[in-house]
């Protein structure tokens, strides 16, 4: 079985009710790619990279583009079965880049799935659930509406929250904390996610203030040298999210001493195949994380839930997928959708979903 297509597609996601807001900025419209990678045996599998904006993180979706052109030609012919074979290809193609990687290899984890009747998280290692936990983003706000908003998702299921803070004052983060605080009435867990736009001292501040609370703080500092420093300086455990840009950085926080956990994002790290290594070394510490990824739609939607359910649900902190923040699915027959605030894991093999003939026009770039 051998790679003789690779098709690229754009996606315009325009953000569904309004203003997505982070402490790093807004948005307001997203376009996500898409690729298409097709064996001689007919079967195709897809994948996706989708960033948040040029400012949230360094991928761009310019960038993730320009780096599937210089890595596509050198796939074509490639035998497809090994997706470690065809890691190390695109690692002799192109150095770094590992968002527009991730896009390819969920697309050889679909392929290859699709091609012998087996799902993506059997691909795994094989599925502990068959229904992960999602979470809710509270964007930046201010309190009242804040804590409204975080009520109304407890009583829709939600077992987790994440109340996004930073850009504005301190002390209205701090008593954001407070009201999401007393209005779900210790029903859910929260998670304090500053998207690294807190300085040392706020965090500190923020987490002497709501040191009564039990909160994560996720990603408080902008640099990992910030970050820990806070050990033995805050009352709450803190997550790293933004920094995990490769698997030794989270090598290195483990080693170190300075996460209590992550929030992980497959095309962030890479694809899948890094991140079930990045998944066993959480589990050899015993450190909860996260399946998600910055945005997109039912294809990362798909490859989190898979990768989520394979991960020991004690320590699972949710997989986080943009369809509250989307208008529409990819694949009008098996979406991705949250019910009660869990995903279904996809049934069916390779990613259990796969885009409606057409629905993202002709290819931007064809390879093969």
């Amino acid at each position: 079985m051998r790679i003789i297509q690779i098709n690229v597609y754009s996606a315009p996601l325009p953000v569904l009710g309004g203003t997505y807001r982070m402490a790093s900025g807004s948005i307001d419209f997203v376009e996500s790619t898409l690729v298409e990678v097709i064996a001689d045996n007919g079967i195709a599998g897809w994948g996706e990279t989708c960033s948040n904006g040029p400012v949230y993180q360094p991928q761009h979706t310019l960038g993730a583009r320009a780096a599937i052109q210089e890595i596509a030609p050198g796939l074509i012919g490639e035998e497809a079965s090994s997706i470690r074979s065809l890691s190390r290809r695109m690692d002799a193609r192109l150095s770094g880049h590992n968002y527009a990687k991730a896009a390819l290899d969920i697309a050889f984890h679909d392929l290859l799935g699709r091609s012998f009747g087996l799902s993506v998280a059997t691909l795994l290692g094989g599925a502990l659930t068959d229904r992960v936990e999602t979470y809710y983003s509270l964007v930046v706000g201010y309190p009242n509406e804040t804590a409204r908003i975080a009520a109304d998702k407890v009583l829709k299921g939600y077992p987790r929250l994440q109340v996004k803070i930073g850009g504005h004052d301190i002390e209205n983060d701090i008593e954001t904390v407070h009201k999401v605080w007393e209005a779900t009435a210790g029903k859910v867990r929260i998670a304090v996610d500053a998207n690294r736009g807190l300085t040392v001292a706020a965090a500190i501040q923020l987490s002497r203030s709501c040191q009564a609370i039990p909160i994560v703080l996720e990603q408080p500092c902008n640099t990992f040298d910030e970050v820990a420093s806070l050990r033995g300086r805050v009352w709450h455990p803190v997550y790293l999210d933004e920094n995990t840009e490769d698997q030794n950085v989270v090598l290195r926080a483990i080693s170190l001493g300075i996460a209590d956990g992550f929030g992980l994002k497959v095309t962030r790290l890479g694809g899948l195949s890094k991140m079930t290594a990045v998944r066993d070394m959480c589990a050899i510490r015993s450190l909860p994380h996260s399946s998600d990824d910055t945005w997109g739609g039912d294809i990362i939607a798909a490859a989190c839930v898979h990768l989520g359910s394979t991960v020991e649900p004690r320590r699972f902190e949710g997989a986080w997928i943009a369809q509250e923040y989307i208008d529409g699915h990819y694949d009008s027959a098996n979406p991705i959708t949250i019910r009660e605030g869990h995903i279904a894991v996809p049934q069916g093999p390779g990613l259990g979903v796969k885009p409606d003939p057409g629905i993202f026009g002709k290819p931007i770039a064809s390879y093969g």
